[in-house]
C-alpha cells in the first residue's frame, strides 16, 4: 500500500512491508545517540577549553558558548528550509551532517598544534599576562565552532522529521508507532548525553582536548555512515518547493482579493481548487481565518501569486493556529533551563558523596538524565497503553496535555528548589560556612525531588512539543516545523538569561543582586526560585488558555485538547 507524498530510494511508491516503520527508525536512533554524545558533552565542557587553552575571559567564554547554542538553533532553520524545499531529508543529512565532522576536525587540529594556540600561561596567577587567541588562530577557532553548529543544526532539523516520515499518519497502527518513535527519540538523546558526559568529558579532562575533539568527530562520522547504510529502508518525502514562498503567496493573493465576495456555494470552490495540491498532501478546508480563503477565489487572473490551492491556504492556517502555542510554550519553558543550571550549582555546594563514590558537580547532570530514561520507558510501555484504553487517544493523552503536565512539574520543581535552598543556606549558616568555599554538610540527595521533577519536565514538555510541531506541520514543512521547535527552546533559554540580568539589576540597589557574585551562600537563589514558580504558574495558565482552544489536524485522532 502506497503512502501519500512518499517514495522509496528508486523514486517509486513505497511498500509498507519493505520501507519505513521501526526498522528504519532504528538507524535514526543510532544517529541521535551519536550526535548527542558529542553535542551535549562539548557544550557543557567547551567553556573550560575556551578559558584554559584559548585564554578567553569569563564573560567572552560564556558568551561564545551561548552564541554557539543559538547558532545551532538558527542553522536548524536553514537545514529545515533546504530539505522541505529542494532535497529530501535523507539527502540533507548526508550532505549537511558532515559539516559537523569537519568542524570537530578543525577544533582537534587546533587543540593538537601549539602553534595554533595562544602561548601557555597560568590564567589563575598571571591572568593579566595571558594573551587571548587572536588573528588567524581566532578565525580558525570560530570557523571550527560554527561549522560544528551548522552541521548540528541541520541534523536537528531533519532527524526527527525523517523518523516521522517512516510512519503513516492515516494508519491508526502506524500513528501509535509514530508517537512511540518520539518517546524513543528522546530516550536516544538522553542515552547519548549520558555517554558523552562520562566518556567525552573524561577524555577531554584526562587525555587532552585534541583527542576529545577527534573522538567527537569519529562519532559523527560513524553516525552518518550508519544512517547512510539504511538508505534502502527509508521512506523519502518528495520536496514540494519553498513553504515560505507558498505562505507568502497566500497572504499576497488574499490581500489582493480582499474586496471580493465569496460565491454562494463556496464548498464547490474549495473542492475544485484542491485537486492540484502543492504541499505534499491534500489538506481539507477548515473553518477559521476566513479572510485567507479569498486566496482560493478565482477572479479571472492566473498565476501562483493570484490564486492558491486550498491546501496552500490550509497550510498557512496551520502555522497561524500554532503561533499562540509557540509563544505561550516559549514563555512557559523559560524556567526550565534556569532550573537545571541552578540545581547543578546548588549540588556543587553540597556533599556530593553518594555511598563511596564522590560525584563531580558537572556530573550531577547525569542524575536527571538517568531519571528521564527510566520515566520515558515507563511512560511508553505502561502509561500510554493504559491511558489509550481510557481516553481512546492513540498517544494516550494529547501532545498539548503532555506539555502542560511538564509545565506543572516545572513549577513544582522550582517551589521545591526554593524550600531546599532555604534549608541549605540555614545549614551553611549554622556551620559558619557562609563565606567559605567548603561543601555544606548536607547531602546532594536532598535534590532528588528536584531532579525527579526535571526528568518529568523533559519527558513531558520536551517530547510533547517536539511531537506537536512535527505532527501538526504539513508534509511540505515537517523539517521547518522541527526547526521551529528547536528555536522555541533556544529563545526560551535566551529569555531566561535576560531574566537573570533583569533580576540582578532590579535587586541590586547599590548592593549585590540576588544572583550576582560567586558565593551562592550569600545569594538569594531561593527568592529567584519563588519568582520562577510564580512565572511558571502564570505562563501555564496562559498556555492552558491557548491549548484548550487549539484544533488539531484531522489526521490526528486526538481531536480535542
Amino acid at each position: 500500500m502506497a503512502v501519500q507524498g512518499m517514495v522509496d530510494w528508486k523514486r517509486k511508491p513505497v511498500n509498507k512491508d519493505k520501507h519505513g516503520g521501526n526498522r528504519a527508525a532504528g538507524f535514526i536512533y543510532f544517529m541521535v545517540v551519536m550526535t548527542n554524545v558529542t553535542y551535549v558533552s562539548n557544550v557543557l565542557n567547551m567553556v573550560l577549553y575556551l578559558r584554559r587553552t584559548m585564554h578567553l575571559d569569563v564573560a567572552t567564554s560564556s558568551t561564545t558558548v551561548t552564541n554557539f547554542i543559538g547558532a545551532s538553533c538558527a542553522f536548524a532553520l536553514i537545514g529545515g528550509f533546504v530539505s522541505d524545499s529542494y532535497i529530501t531529508r535523507f539527502t540533507a543529512i548526508m550532505i549537511l551532517g558532515p559539516f559537523e565532522f569537519l568542524g570537530f576536525g578543525l577544533l582537534a587540529l587546533q587543540a593538537h598544534l601549539p602553534s595554533l594556540q595562544p602561548p601557555v600561561c597560568d590564567i589563575s596567577a598571571q591572568f593579566s599576562n595571558c594573551k587571548q587567541v587572536h588573528s588567524y588562530n581566532a578565525a580558525l577557532l570560530y570557523i571550527g565552532l560554527y561549522l560544528t553548529a551548522f552541521g548540528e543544526g541541520c541534523l536537528r532539523a531533519n532527524l526527527a522529521p525523517l523518523g516521522g516520515d517512516q510512519f503513516d499518519d492515516n494508519d491508526p497502527t502506524e500513528l501509535r508507532q509514530k508517537s512511540s518513535f518520539f518517546n524513543w527519540f528522546t530516550f536516544s538523546i538522553s542515552l547519548g548525553a549520558i555517554v558523552g558526559l562520562t566518556l567525552i568529558v573524561w577524555i577531554q579532562d584526562n587525555k587532552g582536548w585534541d583527542l576529545g575533539f577527534t573522538v567527537s568527530a569519529g562519532f559523527i562520522l560513524l553516525g552518518v555512515l550508519v544512517v547512510g547504510s539504511g538508505f534502502p529502508f527509508f521512506r523519502h518525502q518528495i520536496p514540494t518547493g519553498s513553504p515560505l514562498t507558498r505562505m507568502l503567496q497566500v497572504l499576497v493573493a488574499a490581500f489582493r482579493k480582499r474586496k471580493l465576495q465569496f460565491p454562494e456555494n463556496d464548498e464547490e470552490m474549495y473542492l475544485e481548487y484542491n485537486k492540484d495540491e502543492m504541499v505534499g498532501e491534500v489538506l481539507p478546508h477548515t473553518k477559521g481565518f476566513k479572510w485567507l480563503d479569498k486566496a482560493s477565489i478565482s477572479d479571472g487572473k492566473t498565476g501562483n501569486w493570484y490564486i492558491c490551492t486550498v491546501s496552500q491556504v490550509e497550510e498557512m492556517k496551520i502555522v497561524l493556529r500554532m503561533l499562540p502555542i509557540f509563544i505561550s510554550a516559549m514563555i512557559g519553558y523559560i524556567p526550565i533551563p534556569q532550573l537545571l543550571t541552578f540545581t547543578v550549582q546548588q549540588g556543587g555546594t553540597m556533599n556530593t558523596k553518594l555511598a563511596k563514590l564522590n560525584v563531580p558537580p558537572a556530573s550531577l547532570l547525569i542524575i536527571p538524565v538517568i531519571l528521564q530514561l527510566v520515566i520515558l520507558v515507563a511512560y511508553d510501555r505502561l502509561f500510554v497503553p493504559l491511558a489509550r484504553r481510557i481516553t481512546g487517544c492513540p498517544t494516550g493523552i494529547t501532545h498539548l496535555q503532555r506539555v502542560g503536565v511538564g509545565f506543572i512539574a516545572s513549577s513544582l520543581a522550582t517551589c521545591i528548589g526554593a524550600v531546599i535552598e532555604k534549608k541549605r543556606k540555614s545549614v551553611a549558616e549554622e556551620h559558619g560556612l557562609l563565606d567559605s568555599g567548603n561543601q555544606v554538610p548536607m547531602s546532594v540527595m536532598w535534590l532528588a525531588l528536584q531532579f525527579l521533577a526535571i526528568g518529568i519536565v523533559d519527558v513531558s514538555t520536551f517530547t510533547g512539543l517536539l511531537e506537536f510541531f512535527n505532527t501538526e506541520a504539513s508534509k511540505g514543512m515537517k523539517s521547518l516545523g522541527t526547526a521551529i521547535f528547536w528555536c522555541n527552546l533556544g529563545l526560551a533559554s535566551l529569555m531566561g538569561s535576560l531574566l537573570v540580568d533583569v533580576v540582578n539589576k532590579a535587586t541590586s540597589h547599590g548592593r549585590i543582586g540576588w544572583l550576582e557574585g560567586n558565593n551562592l551562600n550569600r545569594n538569594h537563589l531561593d527568592r529567584f526560585y519563588w519568582l520562577l514558580t510564580v512565572l511558571g504558574l502564570v505562563a501555564f495558565l496562559n498556555y492552558l488558555y491557548w491549548a484548550r482552544r487549539y484544533k488539531y489536524r484531522q489526521h490526528n485522532l486526538a481531536s480535542t485538547s
